[in-house]
């Protein structure tokens, strides 16, 4: 099965879009795939805005990218565009990064006007990186809510429609034994 590293561009630390990038993995991972999330907010904040790749932890996250299938991107919607975190990653990627891999592209965000965020703003990007770009899902805020002991659920409306993506997306990955094979 594939290996599939979730990029997860939300800036905080209580995030509706981990949350989904968790969801999403954890799908993929009950089908066999090998999964990984890396939160880009975690990446140390200097070396990432100088783009400094020599930086071990940055090194590694970009390393880590390469070696993995397909990925997850995962990202808040501001202001009509994914999030400046997320750019600010993709920026310090080689040009052909996604050559070749099936990328699921997500987003949350707090209003319907914004879902076209996904099309006209980050799938031009994913492209430019060599993606296979498989059909996205944006996700209103107003579908994840946070239980009184602190856990997020999506509900049962979202669930549905982002497994649709997911089955679509895992139909794209590649299986590792043809991976070795070739």
């Amino acid at each position: 099965m594939a290996i599939v590293l979730a990029l997860s561009g939300s800036p905080s630390r209580a995030s509706r879009t981990a949350f989904l990038a968790g969801h999403t993995t954890a799908e993929l991972r009950a089908r066999g795939h090998q999964t990984h999330v890396l939160a880009l907010r975690d990446l140390p904040a200097a070396p990432l805005l100088a783009a400094d790749i020599h930086d071990p932890s940055l090194a590694r996250a970009v390393s880590r990218v390469a070696e993995a299938d397909a990925l997850v991107v995962a990202t808040p919607i501001y202001k009509a565009a994914y999030s400046g975190l997320l750019k600010t990653f993709l920026d310090l990627l080689p040009q052909h990064a996604f050559t070749g891999k099936p990328v699921l592209p997500l987003a949350t965000g707090g209003s319907a006007a914004h879902v076209l965020a996904l099309d006209y703003a980050l799938r031009p990007v994913l492209t430019a990186l060599g993606a296979q770009v498989c059909q996205g899902r944006f996700v209103l805020d107003r579908h994840l809510t946070t239980t009184p002991d602190g856990a997020m659920t999506l509900d049962r409306d979202a669930q549905r429609q982002l497994a649709r993506v997911v089955d679509q997306f895992d139909l794209a990955l590649p299986s590792r034994a043809h991976l070795t094979a070739a």
